[in-house]
């Protein structure tokens, strides 16, 4: 038996790409020139999302499936949106590679932030929502290792990356941005650590168990956490789309807060070193080979 390296466990099969808008492309969604169908283009896929830019760098074996959609939560990887079959349905054995972006849309994040900058100026409505969403983020632990078991039975051998949030605003914000204070920004800041935080302890405490037991694949945790440092909102040139509203409609724009094409094609590069690197263990899947 030869001993795969990691990028051989990652290339052997198809790359699944799962989870949430961070995945799907909803912050370049817009400059997408592709048709409006069926429920697919409510998960706002875009070829500008670091998915495509992944599947380019590497040669996977059974090719790419991207199903990532906007708007997801743990919740509906497991039951669906917009009509379309769940996506953990879309993991099989055939995947030797699953990425997956998840549980800002469980801590309520879009709400969150929409109460941070639809407020009085001087007003502390943003940071007073500090124990609801802890408790929310909290709650999000059982519901991730419930999504990981069950990549894990459908795919036993995958490699499956979990990529975290970035820091949305500069770790030490000097003006308001957006209606936000200072305060505000890092309150968020650190809202958005809290959430890597239990999702990259979820999955580290899930890849010993793997590795303890001898078992094939891994569980692996990419923080993307400083990933946009010196390019937050605010900056002269941010790897996150600012607010942006529809003024027709007087709504926010889905694509606010969400990566920029430089964003996004961060993200491919953190993955791709990622499966280059590997999760800091040996794989125990091996090629076997008769004599």
């Amino acid at each position: 038996m030869t001993r795969l390296t990691p990028v051989q466990v990652a290339q052997g099969g198809r790359y699944v790409a799962l989870g949430d808008s961070f995945s799907s492309g909803e912050g370049v969604y817009e400059l997408d020139e592709k048709p409006v169908n069926d429920g697919a283009d409510r998960c706002h896929r875009a070829t500008g999302s670091y998915v495509p830019l992944v599947s380019k760098a590497y040669r996977f074996g059974g090719g790419t499936s991207f199903y990532a959609c906007s708007g997801a939560t743990t919740g509906e990887l497991l039951s669906g949106q917009h009509g379309q079959r769940p996506q953990i349905t879309r993991v099989d054995a055939s995947a030797s590679l699953v990425t997956l972006s998840i549980g800002g849309n469980d801590a309520g994040f879009t709400k969150v932030l929409t109460a941070c900058i639809v407020k009085l100026p001087w007003s502390t409505a943003c940071v007073e929502q500090d124990a609801a969403v802890a408790a929310r983020i909290e709650e999000l632990r059982k519901d991730m290792l419930k999504i990981l078991k069950e990549v894990r039975v459908r795919a036993p051998n995958a490699r499956v990356v979990v990529l975290g949030y970035p820091r949305p605003f500069p770790a030490r914000p000097v003006t308001s941005v957006d209606n936000m204070s200072e305060a505000d920004q890092r309150w968020l800041n650190a809202v958005t650590r809290r959430l890597n935080n239990t999702v990259g302890a979820v999955v580290a405490d899930f890849d010993r168990a793997i590795a303890a037991f001898g078992a094939p694949g891994s569980i692996e945790y990419v923080d993307a956490y400083e990933a946009f440092t010196g390019h937050e909102v605010g900056r002269p040139q941010p790897y996150l789309n600012g607010l942006h509203v529809d003024v027709e409609e007087l709504t926010v724009n889905a694509r606010s807060y969400h990566p920029t094409g430089d964003g996004y094609r961060r993200f491919a590069d953190l993955i791709t070193k990622q499966i280059a690197a590997g999760p800091g263990r040996q794989m125990n899947n091996f090629l076997v080979t008769t004599p």
